[in-house]
């Protein structure tokens, strides 16, 4: 399971739909979303509302604590909000020592409520964790003590129904606002459990004429269901970048890839300028290489993040290795810097088959010779697995063919042994 932020436009137009789908519950939100391209005439026209009556306003980034950085606008006519978002599309801010721009807002209508309560469910192991609290708003945090939980068995989301959340509400449950909440937890909960939700959380939530309201929500969704979930999710935008987060073009290329095939296909470029440089077969054998990495005192020499697993063929492994090579090897401005390695790495292969992923690395390694060589990259490489023998030969033929120095280990050495090879390598210029 990855768990991957939606906006809350999105998070917001998804409960709106499903909810009465699969509770029965009207919950009748409006919301709005503004980018740079949106036409302001056309929204109003397609959302009559947002000239009947007054707006709230946010930027819609993935970030929180939104209110307490003085972002949200409140009370606003159509008319403000559109001068507003003309004059802070694009701009940028900091929010928590990470600087970004401003390039999306949600609109909803300025609605006067009561009470504040907050509401969480989150994927665990054994379920789905409930929360609830009589103490939302800004201050939550300050107030967590006061959040009550509960965990319900994955197998029993559709035994639940609205009385069940008694004893979550406490007192609250026999409480005025008690049944439009416990209405509200039933369809969020039935919603999270078929949408594939990882985090769904609501802070404020009012009652407004007897129905719950979300007035401020965030939420995740697990991105290896989307197979499942091609018309539930339709519509939304997935998943964005997180805040000042700018994805290149290599970035960009391998996620597009890894939508499209049945593998899974990952970088995240760390430090361009980086001097060590990972390529590395499984989800669990990457996390254990970057580790120790940084468990060795070079996390800040890490360029990338990296992981191919789920059995790509060649042409797909030699296509990822292909953009990888292409941002691990690139000429940096004012000349290169020292010496790059690149860790070639994996554990004890499954199903995999080792050769014929090598033999799409030592393509793109044959594409990008001149590169590697002229940024006087050496190149580590331990794997073990199916037919992992012939890999190796590949990788050991590769390396003479091109003179590029290589060193090549299977199983029988430990998995992060090069790593500190290639380190002592990149300081040392040691073989």
């Amino acid at each position: 399971m990855a768990r991957k932020k939606i906006r809350e436009y999105d998070s917001k137009s998804l409960i709106n739909k499903h909810a009465k789908r699969l509770a029965n519950l009207d919950l009748n939100i409006k919301t709005a979303q503004i980018n740079a391209s949106t036409n302001f005439e056309a929204l109003a026209a397609a959302n009559p509302w947002l000239l009947q009556t007054k707006l709230v306003v946010k930027p819609d980034m993935l970030f929180g604590k939104r209110g307490k950085s003085g972002l949200v606008k409140l009370n606003m006519t159509y008319d403000e909000v559109v001068a507003f978002c003309r004059e802070k599309l694009g701009s940028k801010v900091v929010i928590n020592n990470v600087c970004g721009e401003i390039t999306t807002f949600v609109v909803e209508p300025f609605t006067p409520h009561g009470a504040e309560y907050y509401v969480g469910l989150g994927s665990e192991r054994d379920g789905i964790k409930v929360s609830f609290g009589a103490c939302g708003g800004i201050d939550i945090e300050e107030n967590w003590d006061q959040v009550a939980h509960m965990l319900i068995p994955t197998e029993e989301v559709d035994n639940i129904n609205p009385d069940h959340f008694n004893k979550l509400l406490g007192t609250h449950a026999a409480h005025a606002d008690g049944p439009a909440i416990k209405a509200f937890l039933d369809a969020a909960l039935k919603v999270f459990e078929q949408l594939d939700f990882t985090l769904m959380e609501i802070n404020p939530l009012a009652v407004v004429n007897g129905v719950a309201l979300p007035l401020d929500m965030r939420g995740e969704l697990d991105d290896t269901a989307l197979f499942q979930n091609t018309k539930n999710w339709h519509g939304a935008e997935l998943f964005p970048e997180p805040f000042g987060a700018k994805m290149s073009a290599e970035e960009r290329t391998i996620r597009d890839m890894d939508e499209r095939t049945g593998a899974s296909l990952k970088l995240t470029v760390l430090n361009p300028n980086g001097n060590i440089w990972a390529m590395v077969a499984g989800g669990g054998a990457s996390v254990i290489y970057a580790d120790t990495v940084g468990d060795l005192g070079y996390a800040s020499q890490l360029g990338n993040y990296a992981e191919y697993s789920g059995a790509p063929t060649r042409e797909e492994t030699f296509a990822y290795a292909k953009e990888l090579l292409k941002v691990a090897t690139r000429p940096r401005e004012g000349g290169d810097a020292g010496r790059r390695a690149l860790l070639i790495g994996g554990g004890v292969a499954n199903f995999t088959d080792v050769a014929a992923t090598f033999a799409g690395i030592v393509d793109a390694l044959r594409l990008y010779q001149d590169a590697i060589r002229a940024c006087n990259m050496r190149i580590y490489v331990r794997r073990g697995g199916p037919n992992y023998r012939k890999g190796l030969e590949l990788m050991t033929e590769i390396g003479k063919e091109l003179g590029v120095p290589m060193t090549v280990n299977g199983p029988e050495t430990s998995m992060t042994r090069i790593c500190a090879d290639a380190i002592d390598y990149v300081e040392h210029g040691a073989a």
